[in-house]
């Protein structure tokens, strides 16, 4: 009888499915902001190392990643077939709400517990048939902190993280079942104006008004949308407005983030923002400091491994609409697109609120009532089941070396246009 090293993934995760709700429960009841997951961090490098994975804590001189990777080099010591390999992320930061330091409002409100677990259990069902069946190949989970905020990926991938994988995938939380995601590539910009100071009854013609400066390029951005495509966003608050009213603000202070489909949309809007905000200076005769904070790419869907991936989802009785639906559907930003720009990756969703497709009203992503339902028990089923797709497409990786070509080409000719 042939064995079939699908069947043994599968069998793994069930078995594995009692520890894997545990750990999703316990990231969604320690919320802790990027950077900052320590708790975390312990929690999954602990998980991964006890279960035969190397594990490096703190990677890539980052404090709370991670990376957990397990190498088998298939039936023979002399095996000269190319030892492929498949990653896959784990995210876990949580999110905070109209407050700043490290007061946590929204907890789980983007159910990284779950993007956490799923990452581990798709890495623990490929080296389950790794290991049963003497397949050659690596596999390594990535834990990517503060994807909320600055973006973990990117440094990570700037030092090397990524380097040797064939491709990286990852699937995400939401109140819909989508193939072919598409979130928008996004720059922040900390913009700080300086004037000067004077009393602003007794003499007001002294001083220079930095919050005039913030006035103007804050209305001046609010006349460019009009003119901007209609996949385009640009969205600002004010975060140093003056510290008293009888005074000509001598600083001033702004935060703008934009975000396009395309890198070169991108690009041009950063470009027309600068230029609103060195003209808001000259006009008010203010000084200004522009530092641009973060910038993550739009992400690139390799149609090969999604296509992939949704074969499975269908198989487990998920329905999709058409990629175009999908691909104009609005969506937020994300640093895992800088990823699927270096390597063929994916990042489907999954309706965590049914496993028959039917979306739950009034519910959404980065608000209280989606961080209330990633903890529960339907939501831990439907990251399961999307958590075996996944992994099972990471299997073919290993296995099937004209379906990793093929990905790999479409990757290649993707960068050509």
């Amino acid at each position: 009888m042939q064995l079939n090293p699908g069947k043994s993934l599968l069998e793994a995760i069930d078995k594995a499915n009692s520890d894997l709700r545990d750990l999703s429960l316990k990231i969604h009841s320690h919320p802790e902001l990027g950077y900052k997951e320590y708790y975390a961090h312990k929690t999954v490098t602990d998980f991964m190392a006890e279960r035969g994975f190397h594990v490096t804590r703190h990677a890539c001189g980052i404090e709370t990643a991670f990376i957990a990777e397990y190498v088998h080099q298939g039936s023979s010591a002399v095996d000269s077939s190319p030892l492929r390999s498949v990653g896959f992320c784990s995210e876990y930061d949580a999110l905070a709400l109209g407050g700043s330091g490290d007061k946590v409002v929204l907890g789980q409100g983007c159910g990284h517990n779950l993007i956490c677990t799923a990452g581990v259990t798709a890495a623990l069902g490929v080296k389950a048939a790794m290991e049963k069946h003497n397949i050659r190949g690596r596999v390594r989970l990535l834990g990517t902190p503060a994807e909320e905020t600055l973006g973990g990926k990117r440094p990570m991938l700037e030092r090397g993280a990524f380097e040797g994988l064939d491709a990286c995938m990852m699937i995400h939380p939401g109140q819909f079942d989508v193939l072919y995601r598409q979130p928008l590539g996004v720059g922040r910009l900390e913009i700080e104006y300086r004037g000067k100071a004077a009393h602003a009854s007794s003499s007001p013609w002294e001083g220079i008004n930095a919050l005039d400066a913030i006035a103007m390029a804050y209305n001046a951005i609010g006349q460019l949308r009009q003119q901007t495509l209609p996949t385009n966003r640009i969205h600002s608050i004010v975060t140093n407005g003056g510290q008293a009213a009888n005074i000509i603000p001598e600083v001033a202070a702004m935060i703008t983030q934009y975000r396009a489909n395309k890198n070169e949309d991108l690009n041009k809007l950063h470009d027309q923002l600068i230029e609103i905000f060195e003209a808001a200076a000259e006009a008010t005769g203010c000084t200004v400091t522009v530092e641009k904070t973060m910038e993550y790419m739009p992400l690139h869907n390799n149609s090969i491994l999604t296509d992939r991936y949704g074969e499975y989802m269908r198989s487990f009785g998920v329905h999709y609409n058409s990629r175009q639906i999908d691909e104009t559907t609005p969506a937020g930003s994300t640093d895992m697109g800088n990823v699927t720009h270096a390597l063929p990756g994916i990042h489907p969703v999954f309706n965590i609120a049914s496993l028959e497709g039917v979306r739950e009203p009034g519910l959404s992503t980065h608000s209280l009532l989606f961080a209330e339902r990633s903890g529960t028990e339907l939501a831990h089923k439907t990251m399961i089941r999307a958590a075996k797709a996944l992994s099972l497409t990471g299997l073919d990786i290993l296995l099937d070396g004209d379906f990793t070509k093929h990905a790999r080409d479409e990757f290649e000719k993707s960068k050509e246009q």
